[in-house]
């Protein structure tokens, strides 16, 4: 596996990223992000659980989902599908927004 595409590991959990060698950045998959936060074991799962998130967050103006890019990674059947991604930056804001639904 190459550094661009390289699998993170989160408490034994995958995490999907991507190196944006132009931005000198990583991305991560934001559905991975949210099953390891909310501890879902199915990614099935967890992609509904953004998808709801995102709906509300949208729904309050929040800025951070209306700046979420997307891009291609593997997904568990092996094909390059469309997935949201934040960068760190993003991510510690989606968290605390998370972590503010849940409570």
């Amino acid at each position: 596996m190459i550094k661009e595409t390289a699998i993170k590991l989160f408490n034994q959990k995958k995490i999907r990223t991507h190196w944006d060698i132009k931005q000198e950045k990583w991305y991560f998959s934001i559905v991975d992000i949210i099953g390891v936060l909310t501890n879902q074991s199915d990614f099935k799962t967890a992609r509904k659980y953004w998808n709801k998130l995102k709906e509300r967050l949208k729904a309050e103006g929040n800025r951070t989902v209306t700046n979420c890019h997307q891009l291609k990674m593997q997904a568990l059947d092996g094909k390059m599908r469309l997935t949201d991604v934040a960068d760190t930056e993003q991510l510690l804001w989606k968290r605390g927004d998370v972590l503010r639904l849940l409570s």
